[in-house]
């Protein structure tokens, strides 16, 4: 894992953009280590949700609200990670964990995601701050056009809260704001390799097409928010929210013994609950 902080240009460069890519974040022995766990991981698979696209195509994701002692638990509260945060997050308050989720796009049957606001959806929850809420994707297996890598407007969390429907069994944004964004912001294919990770706002519009290759596309998205950021209708995430996260070094994804997730503790979103969490 990389040991050193973000650099003004890269703050910057985020709050103008809405999004960060930090390439190399994880080194090789890392990322096969998150890779061999996330695809033997039997309590993960278990707690999985299957999403389906306008086609009928599916995604898989398994969503919990408590980060521990296993592998993605390491990476979610390593120094680094939550340091990085800090420095792009809004507030002076704690850094906390919201929610963790492994998002898995199969080849050939992977679905698409609508465009949405990570905050379209947590606005229903009652979070007031945008600014302090953020989501970081870590990328287990290359992204690319081809699998179905994210894109985002670059610019757009500058537009504010859109408004959401249900797109299908998805919550999507108003396609006349995302016309209208298109217009004059610029369509980004958000192209990853394994290990790269993307910090992105909560209010930047993004979307992903099927997996129409035959190679998957896995990742882990962490989402994190300040201590002073309260859900007021956030009872689904209990106190994770507001809860500072409790830091470990760097090198505890290697060198700590870890392995999948663990059944107890880590509070997973239900299968028969609202998938608009994302």
């Amino acid at each position: 894992m990389i040991n050193k902080p973000l650099t003004p240009e890269q703050i910057d460069q985020y709050n103008q953009n809405g999004y960060l890519i930090i390439r190399n974040f994880l080194n090789g022995e890392e990322v096969e280590k998150l890779y061999h766990v996330a695809i033997d991981d039997s309590t993960a698979s278990r707690h999985a949700i299957n999403v389906n696209d306008s086609t009928g195509k599916r995604s898989k994701l398994s969503l919990w609200y408590n980060p521990g002692d296993d592998t993605y638990g390491l990476l979610t509260r390593s120094q680094q990670l939550v340091d990085s945060t800090n420095a792009l997050l809004d507030g002076d308050t704690a850094v906390c964990h919201f929610h963790s989720k492994l998002m898995q796009k199969e080849p050939r049957v992977g679905g698409a995601w609508e465009w949405h606001q990570d905050y379209g959806y947590w606005y229903k929850n009652e979070f007031l701050l945008p600014n302090q809420m953020m989501s970081v994707m870590v990328a287990i297996t290359d992204a690319n056009i081809e699998n179905g890598c994210l894109q985002v407007i670059k610019g757009s969390h500058k537009m504010g809260r859109v408004e959401h429907g249900f797109a299908g069994e998805q919550v999507g944004a108003s396609q006349h704001y995302v016309d209208l964004a298109l217009k004059t912001m610029e369509l980004v294919y958000v192209e990853l390799k394994e290990g790269d990770v993307l910090f992105f706002h909560s209010n930047i519009l993004h979307r992903s097409e099927a997996n129409l290759s035959d190679k998957p596309r896995w990742s882990m998205i962490s989402c994190y928010n300040r201590q002073a950021n309260i859900g007021y209708n956030d009872s689904a995430s209990s106190m994770s929210s507001i809860t500072p996260i409790e830091v470990v070094p760097n090198d505890a994804l290697l060198t700590w013994g870890t392995a999948g997730l663990a059944e107890e503790g880590a509070d997973f979103l239900a299968k028969e609950a609202d998938v608009a969490l994302k």
